[in-house]
C-alpha cells in the first residue's frame, strides 16, 4: 500500500472480529473521548456507533452482500482497526445472530510499527479525498491534532485533506474556540463557525467586553434557535444601535426581540449602512490629513465631489422630510 509516497506492507486475510478492536482516535471517535474528558472502553466504542444511523445501514448492506466490499484496515500488533470502525461495529451486531458467516471479517494488515503520521495520512485520504463522510466537527478535530499534536506543517496536511490553508486555519480556530470556551458538542459546531465568519459580529467580539461569552451561553442554552438564525440575525443586531445589543446581553430583551427591535433601527438596511459608514469616514481625522495632503489638482476634484455630493445630500434630505410628512 502507498501512503503519502511512502511504500507500507500489507497482508489481507480473514480475521476473527473478536480479535479486532476500535481505534480510540477516529475522528468520529475522538468527538466522545473528548466530551466525556477520558477513553472510552472499547464497550463504550461499540455502544455509541451501534446507535449511529449510518451503521444500522450498513448492518443492512453488508448483509445483503453477504460480507465486505472493503477489507478493513488493521495495523497489526494490537489489531486496531484503523479505517472501518463503523463496519466493524456493524459485523459485531451481526455476529449476535450466531451465524458463523459474520465471526471473521476480511482485514488489511499493516506493520504494527507504523508511524502514526501515516496513520492519518492514511485515514485523510478515505475520509477527506474518498468518501467525505466526517462531519465537519470530526474533520476540524482531525487537522486539529495533525497541526497542534503531531506538527505537520498546514502546507503538507491541508492538501492531504483537500483544504487550501486558509480553510484548514479556520476549521482548526473553530475547533480550538469550542475546546477553550469548554464546548465539545458537535450539534454546536455550525453555530460557532458562523460566530467566527462573521465580520461584524467580529467588531463586537473585539469591542464588547462579555460580548463572546454572552454567546457561548446563548448557544450552549439553545437561545439561539439554529446556526443560520445566529448567521443570518446576530450581525444585525450588531450593526444596530449599541443599546439594542448591550439590552440583549442584560437579558432585557430575547434573540429574537433584539432582532425584531435592530431591523427597525435600521441594523439591515443597506441604504442605512452605507451612509452611516460615509459619516464615519468623512469624522475620521485621517480624512481631513488625507484631503489636506493631496495635491492641488486632486483636491480641485476632490473641491468638486464634495459639492456634488452636498447638493444631492440636500435632494435626498428633502425626498425623506417629504416622505415623512406623507406618512405622518
Amino acid at each position: 500500500m502507498l501512503i503519502r509516497g511512502t511504500k507500507v506492507p500489507t497482508l489481507t486475510r480473514e480475521v476473527p472480529i473478536k480479535e479486532l478492536n476500535f481505534y480510540p482516535d477516529n475522528p468520529r471517535i475522538y468527538s466522545t473521548v473528548v466530551v466525556e474528558g477520558a477513553k472510552p472502553t472499547q464497550a463504550d466504542i461499540l455502544q455509541r456507533l451501534q446507535m449511529m444511523e449510518h451503521v444500522r445501514q450498513l448492518v443492512h448492506d453488508i448483509k445483503a452482500n453477504g460480507g465486505l466490499i472493503d477489507p478493513l484496515i488493521v495495523r497489526a500488533g494490537d489489531m486496531v482497526v484503523l479505517e472501518g470502525n463503523s463496519r466493524l461495529a456493524a459485523y459485531r451486531h451481526l455476529a449476535t445472530s450466531g451465524e458463523m458467516r459474520w465471526s471473521t471479517a476480511k482485514c488489511t494488515i499493516l506493520p504494527a510499527a507504523i508511524d502514526d503520521k501515516l496513520v492519518f495520512a492514511l485515514l485523510a485520504q478515505y475520509h477527506v479525498k474518498g468518501k467525505k463522510d466526517w462531519l465537519p466537527y470530526e474533520k476540524a478535530g482531525f487537522i486539529y491534532r495533525r497541526f497542534k499534536e503531531q506538527h505537520v506543517d498546514l502546507q503538507q496536511a491541508a492538501p492531504e485533506m483537500g483544504l487550501t490553508k486558509d480553510e484548514a486555519r479556520h476549521l482548526i480556530a473553530v475547533y480550538e474556540f469550542m475546546i477553550d470556551h469548554d464546548d465539545y458538542d458537535p450539534a454546536h459546531w455550525s453555530y460557532y463557525d458562523e460566530f467566527l465568519k462573521s465580520r461584524k459580529i467580529k467588531k463586537a467580539r473585539d469591542e464588547v467586553a462579555g460580548f463572546t461569552e454572552f454567546i457561548v451561553g446563548e448557544v450552549k442554552t439553545g437561545n439561539i434557535g439554529k446556526a443560520m438564525d445566529l448567521r443570518d440575525k446576530l450581525p444585525v443586531i450588531c450593526a444596530a444601535n449599541p443599546k439594542i445589543l448591550k439590552r440583549y446581553m442584560a437579558g432585557v430583551h430575547s434573540f429574537v426581540d433584539a432582532h425584531v427591535d435592530a431591523k427597525v433601527a435600521g441594523g439591515e438596511n443597506p441604504a442605512l449602512n452605507r451612509l452611516k459608514r460615509f459619516r464615519k469616514w468623512l469624522a475620521e481625522t485621517t480624512t481631513e490629513d488625507d484631503l489636506k495632503d493631496a495635491n492641488k489638482a486632486i483636491r480641485d476634484v476632490m473641491q468638486y465631489e464634495l459639492k456634488a455630493i452636498e447638493a444631492k445630500a440636500r435632494k435626498l434630505k428633502d425626498l425623506l422630510d417629504k416622505s415623512k410628512s406623507q406618512i405622518g
